[in-house]
């Protein structure tokens, strides 16, 4: 079995990079995992692990190896341990992961989907949050549309508690998502403020698409155009809430409508 004591070792530096930068992970189509809920999640969402690497004083051999039998084993100190953990509680065990396609195409709907769509959300935290609430909620899928970032950020698998390797998702363009749409029936709520109802007065019980927008601007034109307009009212001083706190009142919404419908 592999040792490597050195954050100058040639697979340490790479692993490092594909820790802290997007492209890197795009370019090779790999990404890290840490923690056992999270490496376990991963699995089961049928992810390929291509390397182990352990920290042997908090994780065993022995549990590494019955971790994934086809992967390579490598055993690390604490110095090299830190350098590539995200967070202080990991474990002790950091794999490494390939990639998967997040087609349109790949999706898999039920006869009745409820699907929950994000149009151009920044920050990871969110995401990570809204792939919680879609994986409580058991819903079809989450789509998201113009997303400059990728969700093999750490901070994504972080917040979602790992909840992005076994719920289905699609990242794509606007346009196409609304062709998807078009093309499958699915009838359209758009979170917003402006020219909206109440969504307490929308039949969510069909084939259902929730659309959350931007942090900062909300949705675009282009969903707005398209979908009926949903507001969540407030009813203190502030206007709005966190896009995934909104998109969680709106899941279970529709949750709620299905169960007794």
């Amino acid at each position: 079995m592999k040792k490597i004591n050195s954050i100058q070792n040639p697979l340490i530096k790479s692993l490092v990079l594909l820790k802290e930068k997007s492209r890197n992970r795009k370019k090779s189509s790999n990404f890290l995992i840490e923690g056992q809920r999270e490496i376990s999640l991963a699995i089961k969402g049928g992810y390929e692990i291509e390397k182990i690497l352990f920290f042997p004083k908090i994780y065993s051999e022995i549990k590494a190896q019955e971790l994934f039998s086809n992967a390579e084993i490598i055993e690390i100190n604490k110095e090299v341990f830190t350098k590539l953990a995200y967070r202080e509680t990991s474990d002790g065990i950091i794999v490494v992961a390939k990639s998967k396609n997040f087609n349109l195409s790949s999706l898999k709907l039920s006869d009745n989907p409820l699907i929950l769509i994000a149009e151009a959300i920044e920050k990871p935290g969110n995401i990570g949050a809204i792939l919680r609430t879609a994986d409580a909620a058991k819903i079809d899928a989450v789509i998201i549309a113009n997303y400059k970032s990728d969700l093999y950020n750490p901070n994504v698998i972080r917040s979602s508690i790992g909840c992005v390797f076994t719920t289905q998702i699609a990242v794509s363009e606007t346009d196409d998502i609304i062709s998807f749409l078009e093309e499958n029936n699915i009838n359209v709520y758009c979170a917003s403020l402006q020219n909206s109802n109440s969504y307490h007065n929308q039949n969510f019980t069909k084939p259902t698409a929730i659309v959350v927008g931007n942090e900062a601007n909300g949705l675009s034109k282009k969903w707005l155009d398209f979908g009926t307009s949903i507001n969540i009212p407030m009813r203190g001083e502030i206007d709005s809430m966190n896009v995934s706190a909104s998109a969680a009142v709106l899941i279970f919404e529709a949750t709620r409508q299905r169960e007794f419908s």
